[in-house]
């Protein structure tokens, strides 16, 4: 159950119907999610997981999009094209680190059939893959993850509530000693100005952070000495996924994504040296066109001096500790490679 079935209120700002990703309307999840044996002692416990920001082509109608590195130890691919022209053009991926190549094969496959032109009447795609180490629990040097996982997951997305926890990215994923992955929220900020009511929501996969820094207290966890915790964790890593409707240019975009760092901060994390950090964001409030006849292309945003900054930054700071803790208070006690167990916090 999420956190506050159990009782646990974070932040101050309203809730999305959903508390869910899926609550920024048009945005999809889907999961594929590996778990059975290779070969003895090994064993596939990982998979894939993708966010749509909406329905339609995205490579002919792009969204805008950003992206910010808290700490870069990490492998994704993309978001170097997504800084430098502020758009996404294709589902964001999230896989394990080892899986990148694959996933990044599976979603260009994907798009590439979905449009005949790419590569041939017009320019290349620019796929956008995230990644944790799950290599405690999932044989990562096997390469269980394969292409066709990527359309898989792809093709499983849904504006339903998304299923959290040990499921799709987050299957194999470990956080503060205990079974962490999946996590989502959501946020309405309301402009009061123009009666308008925006969202803004945030997926997560948790793989960070020893058991003495979670902020237990903070969520009303009970002591946890009895339960098992991962020894000796590595540094991790988490991806952070954020998605709105403001209308917002890449550069506020990066703005908010950098406030997401303050609700990953509020869990314990101090973006350890080894971890990978990063923040993708992105607006749904316009559709880019890939062709257009006009040289010129007009586009509504935010005034940076407008009241509903300063609440996004709030929400995004939100969203995210929220996401954190539910995907620790969504998941499962996992069985692993050669045995290994993460176990599932022990929440009230």
């Amino acid at each position: 159950m999420k956190i506050r079935q159990r009782g646990v209120t974070i932040g101050k700002l309203p809730v999305g119907p959903k508390n869910c990703i899926t609550d920024v309307e048009g945005v999809q999840v889907g999961h594929v999610t590996l778990n059975h044996q290779l070969q003895e002692g090994e064993h596939a416990c990982t998979g894939v997981t993708a966010i749509l920001p909406h329905g339609e082509n995205l490579f002919h109608q792009k969204v805008v999009g950003a992206s910010y590195i808290l700490n870069g130890f990490g492998k994704t691919t993309g978001l170097v094209q997504v800084d430098e022209l502020g758009v996404i053009e294709a589902p964001i991926m999230l896989t394990n680190t080892f899986g990148v190549p694959a996933v990044t094969q599976g979603t260009l496959a994907y798009m590439l059939k979905e449009n005949p032109d790419i590569g041939v009447s017009t320019g290349t795609i620019n796929i956008v893959v995230g990644e944790c180490n799950d290599g405690r629990l999932n044989s990562i040097r096997e390469l269980p993850v394969e292409p066709k996982h990527a359309i898989e997951a792809i093709q499983n997305a849904t504006s339903e509530a998304s299923i959290e926890g040990a499921v799709g990215a987050g299957k194999g994923m470990i956080c503060f000693g205990h079974k962490g992955g999946i996590g989502s929220s959501s946020r309405i900020v309301y402009d009061t100005s123009s009666d308008t009511a925006y969202t803004i929501g945030c997926m997560v996969v948790s793989n960070f952070g020893k058991k003495e820094e979670f902020q237990a207290e903070r969520y009303k966890a009970k002591d946890d000495s009895s339960v098992p915790s991962y020894p000796t964790p590595a540094d991790g890593s988490i991806i952070i996924v954020l998605a709105t409707d403001v209308p917002l240019g890449n550069s506020q975009l990066k703005r908010v994504a950098k406030r997401c760092g303050i609700g990953l901060g509020r869990t314990g994390s101090h973006f350890s040296n080894g971890s990978g950090d990063i923040v993708i964001a992105f607006s749904t409030a316009h559709k880019i066109p890939h062709v257009s006849e006009n040289s010129v292309e007009p586009r509504s945003v935010l005034r940076d001096d407008h009241a509903v900054m300063n609440d996004l930054f709030q929400a995004a700071a939100e969203v995210t500790e929220e996401a954190i803790v539910n995907s620790l208070s969504q998941a499962v006690t996992t069985k692993g490679r050669l045995g290994e167990t993460a176990y599932a916090y022990p929440f009230e």
